[in-house]
């Protein structure tokens, strides 16, 4: 295989196996045939891909139909891009396993594996491509696959999260759209490596900073940050566990990869302007998410609001930009997605044993799934940073780089998050697994299916806190390639 060819499949497998999936989706053994072989299949595709850009040690580089930037569809594939293809593969093969165990026969029957293998081209496509309206497109494929699988099958009700989701996106699109023309206008060039090259170093362009200003806009809304966030808690808890948790896992990080990408490579530049104001957006995203999370008795709702408090762990890099603290970033970024997933999928099974999400009906799972208890207790523990799951070293590694950088602030601000975090996780395990089962009714038997998918990725969870050292060397890497791109540290043209 050629590395051109294996640059594209990433995106041109998925819809290959959309359309497959559309073709078998009257046979519900026939689906669950082609979701989870076509998760495999992107798996098997993702870790070569990660393993030839790490050797090669440079990025690969394909422009579809021989045409030359700023013309033609280029994709870039650096470190961190091979990183996330492989780690949402992993997500995707996690989320078909859970699925086919959990979705019925109508949403098979709706196309449920269409909008699956959809929504993971557009996320492939988002981390491939180097050119920002491209990126747009992709977004736009995210967006309408993730809310027809949002509302597949579901009743009424769930449709007004649903449109929330949906609107609050559209206008991300708009912002993302008029921080483009302002850019072209300005550049000539959507290319990000084009655009780099031709912003001056400490510009104070009004017309790049107003760009500049309604790309973080949409991104942030994307990401989920404060206070752009409203629109997350209410979607993920009312969709399919697989679907919450593949949403959960990635959906935001795609958004948060776009503000490094642009913010910590061709406009890092405007470093002087965003710094601290990243720094501060990150601070009061950890805060609102925490003590959304602390607030709330449902187990779904819990982890949507650590969802946004741990996206305000990661863009403290980005408010640092030191090549340790991107580094840390992308360390946390995978730590994050791996135990959010995992976490989504326990919420399955929690409630296909308990019969329901809310704490306060919840109880005696510790008693009649033992294993489900430990399974959810490794993910749990490792979002609060317990030692030695990976979550400890991605908060200790941030957090060094934050004292490093004499940000005290920032430093006392995310551990006492962090303790926040693990009193919420505390508070599921003792309420759904070590009260007495409540008069409601007892747990039902577990269904083992279920468990698998959340087993493996309570193994990479132990792999990473066992061998740290190695992803960190890896992600110091992919933080160096991105910063590369700084035109800071370049010679930039007028």
């Amino acid at each position: 295989m050629t590395e051109s060819t294996l640059v594209a499949l990433p995106v041109i497998l998925p819809l290959g196996l959309a359309l497959l999936s559309w073709s078998c989706r009257r046979s519900p053994t026939g689906s669950r045939v082609a979701l989870i072989g076509g998760s495999a299949l992107l798996l098997a595709l993702a870790i070569p891909l990660f393993l030839v850009v790490r050797e090669a040690g440079t990025p690969l580089r394909l422009d579809f139909g021989a045409w030359r930037k700023p013309l033609g569809i280029s994709f870039k594939v650096d470190l961190l891009s091979a990183i996330l293809v492989a780690v949402s593969s992993i997500v995707g093969f996690a989320g078909a396993l859970f699925a086919a165990g959990e979705t019925g026969r109508i949403l098979w029957a709706k196309g449920y594996g269409t909008f699956f293998f959809l929504l993971f081209a557009g996320i492939n496509g988002a981390f491939l491509t180097h050119d920002l309206f491209n990126l747009f497109v992709w977004f736009e494929v995210m967006l309408m696959s993730s809310f027809a699988m949002l509302v597949l099958g579901r009743r009424r009700f769930v449709f007004e999260g649903a449109t929330q989701y949906v609107v609050i996106n559209m206008v991300s699109s708009f912002f993302f759209l008029s921080g483009l023309g302002l850019l072209y206008g300005k550049t000539g060039h959507l290319n990000l490596e084009e655009i780099a090259t031709r912003l001056v170093a400490s510009s104070s362009d009004p017309v790049i900073l107003s760009s500049a200003t309604l790309l973080l806009l949409a991104f942030g809304i994307k990401a989920g940050v404060f206070p752009l966030y409203f629109w997350l808690p209410p979607a993920y808890p009312n969709t399919g566990f697989a679907t919450a948790a593949v949403f959960g896992g990635l959906l935001t990080k795609v958004g948060v990869y776009a503000l490094y990408r642009v913010f910590g490579g061709a406009f890092g530049f405007l470093s002087e302007y965003t710094s601290d104001l990243f720094l501060a957006i990150g601070c009061a995203t950890m805060i609102a998410g925490v003590l959304g999370a602390a607030s709330q008795f449902h187990v779904r709702r819990i982890l949507s609001f650590h969802i946004i408090s741990q996206i305000g762990y990661i863009l403290l890099g980005l408010g640092l930009l030191t090549q340790g603290a991107v580094a840390a970033a992308i360390f946390y970024t995978v730590h994050h997605i791996f135990v959010k997933t995992n976490l989504f999928l326990a919420a399955g099974a929690i409630a296909a044993t308990g019969r329901t999400e809310d704490l306060a009906r919840l109880g005696g799972i510790l008693k009649t799934s033992p294993l489900l208890a430990i399974l959810f207790l490794i993910p749990a523990l490792s979002l609060g940073g317990i030692p030695p799951l990976s979550g400890f070293f991605a908060k200790f590694i941030l957090l060094r780089e934050a004292i490093r950088e004499e940000a005290w602030i920032v430093t006392v601000i995310a551990l006492l998050v962090g303790i926040v975090t693990l009193f919420s996780m505390t508070k599921i395990w003792a309420e759904a697994f070590w009260k007495e089962t409540p008069r409601a009714g007892a747990p039902l038997p577990q269904r083992p299916m279920l468990l698998v998918p959340v087993a493996l990725l309570g193994a990479l969870t132990i792999v990473i806190g066992l061998f740290p050292g190695t992803l960190f060397a890896i992600a110091e890497e992919a933080a160096r390639q991105l910063l590369s791109s700084n035109p800071a540290t370049m010679n930039p043209i007028q």
